[in-house]
């Protein structure tokens, strides 16, 4: 049993700003929240995450944001399960943005790091037990019996001496007026009844239906529709331009300059864009203009060839690289990559005196509060954000700039009118943020018997952090995000350097779906497996021998080779490649299974995941969440890459932007180990291992080496 102490203090200011925001919330159909309809107060709101009705039905207040990785489930069952409710009775709300519901890590309202299980674990189920605590202390007050006599059991506290029983509706008024507890216990995870189970989504009924509501499915009274000219180059700027032409298309209704370009509103979409396209600007580029994609990689290539700040030093590698006859060497190059989520970014805002209500699919509520209240010149606390479903986001809604949410808020400004402010996917594509380009250096010596005994690796690439509210979490110019995995590599080898280049360029970038583990982990990875073969040895053996001191990453990695027949036979033409990496704290190990098609296309026939990432609240959700990963992972492995000529992004939409189509579909397995560890994230580790345990596979297959990404085999080496 684990007790938590509280003060009455605490207790009191989270649940009174809570119910203070109600009216910021949205009804609830079925299960889950539709919008446009009033919710009458609840009787019993015990802290900031849970009312509940005397019609017994139990509403969480989820505040973290639902982009498909499943928190609207996975997060209610936590409080469900202390609290002992009856899930067929749980229904969510998004919460409302206010500081009773920032990230416990963070202090601020935002979804990303594959955190949001992790950081609501323990604050979650203390809210339930609190509820439930509550609940049991009032029973006992109407029936004149020790608190300590009575159980709970699915919504009701049973006095099971007396037969007495009542439910947590005819419980929730009295409820109301008992005194908080200063300490409440949590379950032991073996009396776990619904945390562990498979459950189903609360949102997916509504999802299949086309009830579910996402940003682009907002509708206000009287709204219009705005879309913006961006500068075809980054950091560009626009010298002068007119609108008459704009002006002119029926429908459009205003042209006016704000800070990222020209915005048209309209009666609609069409029209807005007609009259975008109809806008004659000229534009100054800046600097960004002489930016070409490979000059770039150049003068990435030459950094990799000087010494750069360090972000690992272990052993005296510069030594041991000079003192054993057997060394290799290697260049790594990975493009920028668009997120690229199916539902494009969007906005809508209405300003109305002194408050400002935003409706947006966001993963960062506190800063698009903060840089609405900037723009508007208003007190935050006045502006209302509400959170939509995001359809897909990976990254690029939870933006340091707020830059979608406030370029909409900045439309809108001075308007009579809801204005809802949509970018079109080419907008975004060519205009946005992207995962940072890199290049790797890398040097390995081994020595007799095949073993590493010095590692040595230079990378170059952009800061994410740097120039953000996150900067502070760099040390020493080093940018953590762009080093994880590779300055904390779990692999036993005596004598490890990293070193990190970071340049500046025009392009903006952000993380991305895992974000520094996408570049690392693929080269990391690969250059392991070249190091294995040069050693005369099996990858998987290698690395199981690395990996003595790390048994949770041995673990997964046998798991995967073992589920996957490793060292078994497969049909002529295919091969197999193995990739393992913890990130945001957990691990996963994946094998590959791959051919050429006849016109030596790559083929990924099955990839077989393990996976441990804590105590599994929700089994089902864990194996969704690793299909999706692998799919993003084969998509940046095989198809997708953004490159720049004069400053200018050549790639626009899908056609040119591909991601992976159902047709390449492999067959994926997913194996959750068993753990009584606290939950870890898993929304983005199954991304890592995807590329390199491709490449991997292909050079088992071919003996050509996969050094960069999207993988073309007329490059390997």
């Amino acid at each position: 049993m684990t007790t938590t102490n509280f003060s009455r203090r605490q207790f009191l200011e989270t649940s009174g700003t809570a119910v203070g925001g109600l009216v910021l919330g949205f009804h609830l159909s079925d299960r889950w929240v539709r919008r446009g309809m009033a919710q009458s107060a609840a009787p019993f709101a015990p802290n900031a995450f849970i009312r509940l009705a005397t019609d017994e039905t139990v509403t969480i207040l989820v505040n973290k944001s639902e982009m498909g990785q499943g928190v609207y489930t996975s997060l209610p069952m936590l409080i469900a399960e202390e609290l002992d409710a009856d899930w067929e009775r749980v229904q969510i709300e998004p919460a409302p943005v206010d500081p009773a519901y920032n990230h416990t890590g963070f202090g601020a309202q935002i979804t990303g790091g594959s955190t949001s299980i992790p950081s609501s674990w323990q604050q979650f189920r203390e809210a339930g037990a609190m509820a439930r605590a509550l609940l049991v202390e009032a029973a006992a007050q109407e029936w004149g019996t020790r608190a300590r006599e009575l159980e709970t059991e699915t919504g009701f506290v049973l006095h099971r001496s007396s037969g007495r029983r009542a439910s947590y509706g005819q419980l929730a008024e009295r409820a109301a007026t008992v005194t908080p507890p200063t300490s409440v216990t949590l379950k032991d995870p073996k009396d776990f009844t619904i945390i562990g189970t498979n459950v189903k989504r609360l949102e997916g009924p509504d999802k299949v239906t086309g009830r579910a509501e996402f940003g682009l499915d907002v509708m206000l009274p009287d709204m219009l529709t705005a879309v913006v000219a961006h500068p075809p180059v980054c950091g560009g700027k626009v010298r002068r331009f007119s609108a008459d032409a704009a002006r002119a298309v029926p429908g459009v209704v205003s042209v006016k300059e704000i800070a990222s370009g020209v915005a048209v509103i309209a009666k609609d979409f069409w029209t807005a864009k007609q009259g975008r396209d109809a806008l004659e600007i000229e534009w100054d580029d800046g600097e960004g203009a002489m930016l070409t994609t490979e000059s770039q990689r150049d003068r990435y290539r030459a950094l990799t060839d000087e010494p750069g700040a360090v972000a690992r030093d272990d052993g005296d590698a510069a030594a041991a690289l000079t003192s054993v006859a057997k060394t290799i060497e290697a260049v790594y190059e990975l493009p920028y990559l668009a997120h690229a989520p199916m539902e494009p970014l969007n906005a809508t805002v209405r300003v109305t005196g002194d408050g400002c209500d935003i409706w947006a699919g966001t993963q960062f509520q506190t800063g698009d509060q903060m840089a609405a209240a900037a723009i508007l010149g208003i007190q935050p606390q006045n502006i209302r954000v509400h959170t939509t479903l995001l359809g897909g986001a990976f990254g690029r809604r939870a933006n340091p700039t707020s830059d979608f949410v406030s370029e909409a808020v900045q439309v809108a400004k001075g308007e009579s009118v809801p204005i809802k402010t949509i970018w079109t996917r080419e907008d975004d594509i060519q205009c946005g943020y992207y995962r940072p380009m890199f290049v790797h250096k890398l040097k390995a010596t081994l020595d007799d018997a095949g073993m590493p005994l010095a590692w040595h690796q230079r990378i170059a690439g952009q800061s994410i952090l740097s120039g953000t509210p996150f900067e502070a979490m760099m040390q020493n110019g080093i940018d953590p995000s762009s080093v994880e995995g590779a300055a904390d590599m779990p692999y036993t080898i005596p004598h490890q350097r990293v070193e990190l280049h970071s340049p500046t360029e025009a392009v903006t970038v952000l993380w991305w779906r895992s974000v520094g583990h996408t570049h690392t982990a693929f080269v990391n990875e690969s250059f392991l497996d070249e190091v294995a073969h040069a050693g005369g040895r099996d990858p998987f053996e290698l690395r199981r021998v690395l990996l003595q001191n790390s048994p949770r990453e041995l673990k997964v990695l046998e798991l995967a080779a073992e589920k996957s027949g490793w060292g078994q036979p497969l049909p002529e033409g295919r091969a197999r490649g193995i990739a393992v990496r913890k990130s945001f704290e957990s691990f996963v190990a994946e094998v590959a299974e791959v051919s050429l098609t006849a016109d030596g296309t790559p083929r990924v026939h099955r990839v077989v995941c393990a996976v441990d990432c804590g105590i599994a609240v929700n089994p089902w959700n864990i194996e969704a969440q690793v299909e999706g990963a692998v799919v993003f992972g084969l998509s940046a492995a095989l198809h997708s890459e953004i490159t720049v000529d004069g400053g200018r992004v050549q790639q626009s939409n899908f056609h040119d932007y591909p991601v992976l189509r159902m047709s390449e579909m492999p067959k994926v397995e997913v194996h959750i180990v068993e753990s009584d560890e606290a939950p870890t994230g898993i929304g983005e580790p199954g991304v890592p291992p995807a590329a390199p345990a491709v490449a991997n596979a292909l050079f088992a297959l071919t003996g050509k080496r996969i050094r960069k990404l999207p993988i073309r085999m007329e490059e390997a080496d």
